[in-house]
């Protein structure tokens, strides 16, 4: 073997022959494992028993290629254009190099120079529909995927890509029919038919999304990819109980992840089993305590079954994880109040808005909180605030006029009173509700009243 012959040389400190064939295989393998030393040791002792070997030349070009010395590779290639312009490798070479300056147009005419020589057609037709998608030329990566499929039709590689084309262009039907066409050729593909799954589930086709998934498994019954995918689309039907049982056989197959548990736990809380699923979700942040979506849905259900102090608790593990999540600090601010902790509602509602979540909901109840507490200035800030994103809400115009009033400002509380009465007169009770001693003057009444 030439590679075990390589290394007992490096051992005896000898310098043995090899021929450039076998420096290759020596200098790709090392390069796979990583072994960068040791491939360029093989490449310097290769090219100094063939120095006029192209095959080795390109390995070189390779070397400095992963070592970002891309003038150097550059002037290498276009003296090996010289010498060997009918070398499909020396225009793939030059394709993978233009690439890595970005220069992705360029890249394609070098490999379209590489189909004219090569007979690995199928690989030059994948890498065009790479620089394609470099390109977000979604169609035309499609097709050139697609005649990769037509000469090599098992490369499951190029399916995928040509689906994640369909994908990225929305085009769902197109792909189903595609698939349909792939599958009359090939109906033991179990990969088409979990892709026809998977876009049948995307347009909503749940039933048929279903029959695919089953097809697939009957083809290879240890595919967890189509279990977990049946899964869902059951959880989709409402046929928890099924759901659950192919969740568990991915468990079975394969140790379970937390993604599975997470499903599980939901199907038990869909199915109200609280119990049960409070077992998955504990099952789930023990499998993984840094996946935020389990602390989350520990937090959801505990603030469904009102226990305000436990889902405290575990929102709180959510934002340790990840607390530049607006939706963690929104349960973090709605469960506070919950729980009349009203500062730390405060900071809850902040966060969201310092993490530019501008839902009007968030500036609706920082400004009451805000109101509750009697901090009216600050109130008025964040509506005017609100104001810059939604502009003649009701909502917030009511709000301004009351918080007006309240803070002596009462001529400019009339006026927003009047604008906002024109934008929606039935909206006025909340004046009552949340200001009754604004909604007990008689300048508001009568504005009321004529309104």
């Amino acid at each position: 073997m030439p590679l075990s012959k390589f290394e007992s040389m490096l051992k005896t400190n000898s310098v043995y022959f090899f021929d450039s064939t076998e420096f290759e295989e020596i200098i790709i393998h090392y390069m796979n494992v990583g072994k960068m030393s040791l491939a360029k040791k093989a490449l310097d002792l290769g090219l100094r028993q063939h120095p006029d070997s192209v095959a080795l030349k390109l390995a070189y070009v390779e070397v400095l290629l992963y070592e970002d010395k891309i003038n150097k590779a550059e002037q290498l290639l276009m003296e090996l254009e010289e010498i060997d312009p009918l070398n499909d490798q020396v225009f793939l070479h030059k394709a993978s190099l233009l690439s890595k300056k970005d220069k992705h147009k360029e890249a394609i005419v070098a490999l379209n120079q590489a189909l004219l020589y090569t007979e690995d057609e199928g690989d030059v037709y994948s890498m065009i529909g790479m620089e394609y998608l470099y390109l977000e030329d979604f169609d035309t990566a499609r097709l050139h995927f697609a005649k990769c499929l037509e000469v090599e039709f098992d490369d499951y590689s190029a399916l995928y890509n040509v689906i994640y084309c369909f994908d990225m262009l929305d085009q769902h039907e197109e792909a189903i029919d595609y698939l349909v066409d792939y599958i009359n050729k090939d109906p033991y593909s179990e990969i088409a038919w979990h892709q026809l799954g998977r876009q049948y589930f995307m347009i909503n086709n749940f039933v048929e999304a279903l029959k695919a998934f089953d097809y697939s498994i009957l083809i290879d019954e240890y595919f967890i990819g189509a279990y977990l995918e049946k899964a869902k689309t059951l959880e989709e039907l409402k046929r928890y109980e099924e759901a659950i049982a192919n969740y568990q056989l991915t468990i079975n197959l394969e140790d379970g992840s937390s993604f599975t548990y997470l499903r599980i736990a939901n199907c038990y809380e869909k199915m109200g089993e609280v119990k049960k699923a409070l077992k998955y979700y504990n099952i789930t942040v023990k499998e993984d305590p840094l996946l935020d979506k389990g602390w989350l849905a520990l937090t959801d259900l505990y603030i469904k079954n009102k226990n305000y102090q436990k889902a405290l608790y575990f929102i709180n593990k959510a934002l340790l994880i990840d607390d530049s999540n607006s939706v963690y600090w929104l349960r973090y601010a709605e469960i506070n109040l919950k729980l009349n902790f009203f500062e730390e509602a405060i900071r809850g509602f902040q966060k969201c808005l310092d993490l530019e979540d501008y839902a009007l909901g968030i500036f609706i109840a920082l400004t009451d909180v805000l109101h509750f507490i009697g901090e009216f200035k600050d109130a008025i800030d964040v509506l005017l605030k609100a104001r810059e994103f939604y502009n003649d809400f009701a909502e917030i115009e009511y709000r301004l006029a009351g918080l007006y009033i309240l803070s002596q400002q009462e001529v400019l509380g009339l006026e927003l009173l009047e604008k906002a009465l024109k934008l929606d007169y039935d909206y006025h009770y909340i004046i009552k509700e949340l200001y009754p001693s604004v909604f007990e003057l008689e300048d508001v009444k009568i504005l009321v009243a004529i309104s």
